[in-house]
């Protein structure tokens, strides 16, 4: 693995922050892919596709846009091969983040989740609203419990 820090984003932050370009979850994306890297599975990658395929967004971001965007954040992005099953989040569809953040050696999953962010730290693992993620950053606190 590497040394730089590794970053699990739930699938409602990253289309929020191709949404919201200036807010919360766009500056922690950016933040996150500046000084660490972001962890990808298989299926966070369908998942991120499924979603950025909706027409609901075609008034925000056209199809050309959000498929530049997808292109682009995955060829930052390292795809991680999970080694786990994880059956604890109350929502299950849920469970592949703390899959990619345990097996990728992730330091912080972010979320806006309540059933994600309830599991706070998971292994050691921070799961973080963007806000809070960002003011860790920014002030820096340490985001591992490990």
């Amino acid at each position: 693995m590497t040394s730089k820090p590794r970053y699990v984003f739930d699938t409602n932050v990253v289309v929020s922050a191709l949404l919201f370009s200036q807010g919360k979850p766009a500056q922690a994306l950016e933040i996150a892919q500046e000084q660490g890297e972001l962890l990808v599975s298989e299926e966070i990658v369908r998942e991120l596709n499924d979603v950025l395929s909706r027409e609901k967004f075609e008034p925000y971001a056209g199809e050309a846009d959000r498929a530049r965007f997808l292109q682009a954040l995955l060829q930052e992005a390292r795809l991680v091969e999970t080694r786990e099953v994880i059956r604890a989040c109350r929502d299950a569809k849920d469970d592949k983040y703390l899959e990619v953040a345990v097996s990728g050696d992730a330091q912080c999953i972010v979320s806006g989740d309540e059933d994600l962010l309830l599991l706070h730290p998971f292994r050691g693992i921070a799961i973080l609203k963007p806000g809070d993620f960002l003011e860790r950053l920014v002030g820096g606190e340490p985001i591992q419990f490990r």
